[in-house]
């Protein structure tokens, strides 16, 4: 592939990457605040009956209210895991990889900033998490947890069909050769000569 192709399929990537991520941050942030202002904590709106509820909490562990107590290891985490995603995001040529971290990077950054400036201090924040989905799982969740959940499904797919970071699919392996070249068959031995009589 020519430098320019390979700078162009870079910089399309990067757009992707960086218009996915600012979109999933903005609506997890709107979501957020219009359910800190427009409910109390703990109130339960049913929106579809038991298909969809919005339930207000706070959560101080991992995402689906996992590990709670741990709040300040998961923001070192969060911080990690964007300096990586700025660090690598120059390798990604391919809008699939793009959607992939930019998805993995906008839920990053949207519980990362409600560890970094809600209550109780800072880098110890409690995560708001409204969305419930009995029927499905019994964890409150939020838009960010949504997209880190679909960065994953897409990463494994990608990954199964082989998709590299430039887009393109790597060779299927060929199948090894079972059957060596079998050798001629020798020719067969000539027939001995008749022994010679002699004559009386």
């Amino acid at each position: 592939m020519a430098p320019k192709d390979r700078a162009k399929k870079r910089s399309s990537a990067l757009i992707v990457l960086v218009l996915v991520a600012l979109g999933i941050y903005a609506l997890d942030q709107l979501s957020k605040y219009l359910v800190v202002t427009g409910l109390s904590e703990g109130d339960t709106v049913r929106v579809l009956n038991d298909v969809l509820q919005l339930h207000f909490v706070r959560n101080p562990g991992a995402a689906f209210s996992l590990a709670t107590g741990m709040t300040w290891i998961f923001s070192i985490i969060a911080v990690a895991v964007v300096v990586f995603i700025v660090w690598f995001a120059g390798r990604i040529r391919s809008l699939a990889w793009g959607l992939v971290f930019g998805l993995l990077l906008g839920g990053v950054l949207g519980n990362l900033t409600d560890r970094l400036l809600r209550e109780p201090s800072f880098g110890l924040g409690h995560v708001v998490d409204f969305i419930s989905t009995p029927w499905l799982i019994p964890a409150i969740y939020n838009v960010a947890d949504m997209s880190i959940v679909a960065s994953m499904i897409i990463f494994m797919w990608l990954t199964i069909r082989g998709v590299g970071l430039d887009g393109r699919r790597a060779p299927a392996a060929q199948p090894a050769a079972t059957d060596a070249a079998a050798p001629e068959p020798a020719a067969p031995d000539a027939p001995a000569p008749a022994p010679t009589q002699l004559a009386p």
